[in-house]
């Protein structure tokens, strides 16, 4: 298919604005023509999801946002797991350690978006001690079902999740973290462990977190993903199961 020059530029300049802003809205000052052109024209939607394509991404549209999202294996525009590793963790962090920090976003996201309703959103806010609290109580809440499916002779789900899912090791990595510093914002407290996960997602924009306060918040990206993208109802039955909760 033949498109025009006009077309292709606009496709490239959505394709460069997304790489350096990460997202492209109908209200962003100064690029209204961009936002219009990709909605009101299938070829230049078409070019710019070719140019993701290449470049290992996905261009998804959500309300009136459109978003670059990286594919899971994108070492350059994504974060690999030795990344997150260095940006949640303490120095020489193990698997264990990495996957505590996941658990601990998991959570986040369940005490946000409940799937069910109207809307998946179920709460405005979110305290760092509530946050602790509750992570501590759902890795105590998994350790105690894979204990229990293990004495029941249910191996599956062990089987199936052994190499993620290690509730005893992710419990002893969580409670040997200190406990004692109030405002600690260091990666072997609690708090501080908490506080470094919550500022990255603060700076990748899912969440607004208010240190001084201790106030987690989301933002309308992160609402728009959970709307759209991941609570359709087998992720949200997954989710509750990773976090060790049975729901109908």
């Amino acid at each position: 298919m033949a498109y025009e020059a006009e077309m292709i530029t606009y496709s490239q300049k959505i394709f460069y604005y997304l790489l350096c802003h990460g997202a492209l809205s109908d209200l962003d000052a100064g690029v209204n023509d961009l936002y219009r052109a990709y909605v009101e024209h299938e070829e230049v939607m078409n070019l710019v999801k070719n140019q993701a394509e290449i470049a290992d991404c996905k261009i998804e549209r959500y309300g009136t946002t459109i978003y670059l999202m990286p594919d899971i294996d994108n070492k350059y525009l994504g974060f690999t797991k030795a990344d997150l590793k260095k940006e949640l963790c303490k120095p020489n962090a193990t698997d264990r350690d990495y996957y505590l920090a996941q658990f601990v976003i998991l959570t986040l996201l369940a005490e946000f978006y409940d799937g069910q309703g109207s809307t998946s959103k179920s709460r405005e806010f979110l305290k760092l001690g509530e946050l602790q609290n509750i992570v501590s109580e759902r890795l105590k809440a998994g350790l105690a079902l894979e204990q229990e499916r293990e004495q029941d002779g249910t191996n599956l789900y062990t089987e199936m999740y052994e190499t993620v899912l290690d509730y005893k090791s992710m419990s002893e990595a969580y409670e040997s973290l200190k406990s004692v510093e109030a405002g600690s914002r260091s990666k072997y407290t609690k708090e501080g462990y908490v506080s470094i996960i919550c500022n990255f997602l603060d700076r990748q924009e899912l969440i607004i977190f208010i240190p001084e306060d201790e106030m987690i918040k989301t933002t309308a990206k992160l609402d728009n993903i959970m709307e759209y993208k991941i609570l359709n109802k087998e992720n949200y039955a997954r989710i509750m199961e990773t976090l060790g909760e049975t729901h109908e």
